[in-house]
């Protein structure tokens, strides 16, 4: 019986990456997963790796850019599943056009929509049901983007998500003595189907030294396992291989 046994999950861009390998983390320890994301073919995928180790997955595809179709999952959650105990909140989009002289105004409302106001609506419906319960935790997935400023991701993306760890902070000081914690997990490269919309292309090599989505759903299923009474506020993953790192050594020399 895992740790987790009884319990609900909630996991937002599950159909690949970050939040497939969490889905399948969490279902690992016995939690019940809830799977949202706009593909239902792809989220049909998931859910059927779940059953395939003997878990229980429930697809629900939607447009979390909606806030009507964030809460319609809620009230599915709520009603079917009578509890939520954990959100993985880890949806998110990036554009190629990342420079403020290529940035159009369009690009940059499908950047904050898609990371940011899409993370708010997963929150603000999450909460009614995590207090109805007493306790509940959020993990919401940002980036180093979310806490270092730097080219290479983009302007738009980077201010979506600092606004992302800042929003989980603040969760944190007002829902604390609702017994909900919220965590904000910053991952350096990660190799997800989100590096296809770089501008320039990775080696085979490159992709193998990052952070595998493996990596990341292990340290969610870690933060979900952890005793009610433990926040784990932020937690920063990046490749050992920092290529960020090792192009400043080489500027150095």
């Amino acid at each position: 019986m895992g740790k987790l046994s009884g319990q609900v999950a909630w996991i937002t861009g599950a159909g690949s990456g970050i939040g497939e390998a969490a889905a399948i983390a969490l279902a690992k320890e016995g939690a019940a997963v809830v799977l949202t994301g706009r593909t239902k073919e792809k989220l049909e995928k998931v859910a059927a790796e779940v059953k395939a180790i003997g878990g229980v997955a429930h697809v629900k595809a939607a447009d979390l850019t909606k806030p009507a179709a964030v809460q319609k999952v809620a009230d599915f959650i709520g009603e079917k599943l009578g509890r939520l105990d954990t959100l993985v909140n880890n949806a998110g989009v990036n554009i190629q056009q990342r420079t403020w002289r290529d940035l159009k105004p369009e690009g940059v409302q499908e950047l904050v929509n898609g990371n940011l106001f899409s993370a708010f609506y997963c929150a603000m419906a999450a909460l009614p049901l995590m207090r109805a319960k007493g306790g509940g935790l959020m993990i919401h997935t940002a980036s180093m983007a979310g806490r270092f400023v730097s080219p290479l991701s983009g302007a738009g993306y980077t201010a979506a998500k600092h606004a992302v760890v800042a929003m989980s902070h603040s969760l944190n000081m007002e829902e604390c003595g609702s017994g909900i914690r919220s965590c904000v997990m910053c991952p350096g490269e990660v190799r997800t189907p989100i590096l296809d919309k770089r501008p320039n292309k990775l080696s085979d090599k490159e992709l193998s030294e990052m952070v595998q989505p493996e990596d990341c759903g292990a340290l969610v299923a870690f933060i979900a396992t952890m005793p009610a009474h433990v926040c784990i506020n932020e937690v920063l993953i990046t490749p050992t291989r920092n290529r960020s790192y090792l192009a400043q050594q080489q500027r150095k020399l």
